[in-house]
């Protein structure tokens, strides 16, 4: 197995690994997560490991395709695979941001309606011998969504967390509040609805 092959298997194994590293129940076992107080912001080391191993995964999408076109090792197993991990990885995360109701319902349901059907196509294509791996506008899709989930994993990261001793602390220096913080999800929540309808229909 080639190396960009490996890392579609990796991104793989990462994607079971965030859904336990962010759902498990710490406070069940006795595991208090800390945080990381920076200029009056506390940040929680979960959420920035859940940030940091997201963004590895999504990295490994975009060397996987790189070292195979620069190397001349595209297989049939990564043009299949790669688009599957892929969607697993978006998907998930996507699952487990409208759960903690950072992002709406609605277009998440949209988007794994879209790639069922879309990788039933794929399917149908296989058992006829036809690999069809995922065009322009579709990795477009993948960028454009991996880019969504990590702006809003940073304004996960970024909220403030109540403090004992500054029950009343602003966020950072330019005083950005949570009804800013909120406008701003808002807005982000939007555009990812807006901007999901123009690549609805891309492979």
């Amino acid at each position: 197995m080639n190396l960009p092959n490996k890392l579609t298997i990796f991104r793989i194994i990462l994607v079971p690994i965030v859904c336990l590293v962010w759902l498990f129940p710490y406070d069940q076992f006795g595991l208090k997560i800390g945080y990381l107080t920076i200029m009056g912001v506390s940040i929680s080391y979960l959420n920035l490991l859940v940030l940091a191993l997201f963004c590895i995964a999504s990295f490994t999408d975009f060397l996987d395709g790189k070292i195979a076109r620069k190397n001349n090792l595209v297989t049939t197993f990564g043009k299949f695979a790669d688009p599957i991990a892929d969607k697993l990885l978006v998907n998930m995360t996507l699952i487990l941001l409208a759960y903690k109701h950072m992002i709406p319902v609605v277009p998440v349901i949209l988007m794994i309606l879209r790639d069922i059907i879309v990788d039933g196509c794929r399917m149908i294509a296989a058992q006829r011998g036809i690999v069809v791996s995922a065009g322009i506008l579709g990795k477009m899709k993948t960028a454009f969504q991996m880019f969504t989930i990590i702006f809003v994993l940073l304004l996960l990261l970024l909220r403030i967390y109540q403090s004992k001793n500054h029950p009343s602390l602003l966020m950072m220096t330019t005083h950005l509040d949570m009804e800013n913080l909120k406008k701003c999800q808002d807005f982000w929540k939007a555009y990812l609805f807006a901007g999901y309808q123009f690549l609805f229909f891309t492979v």
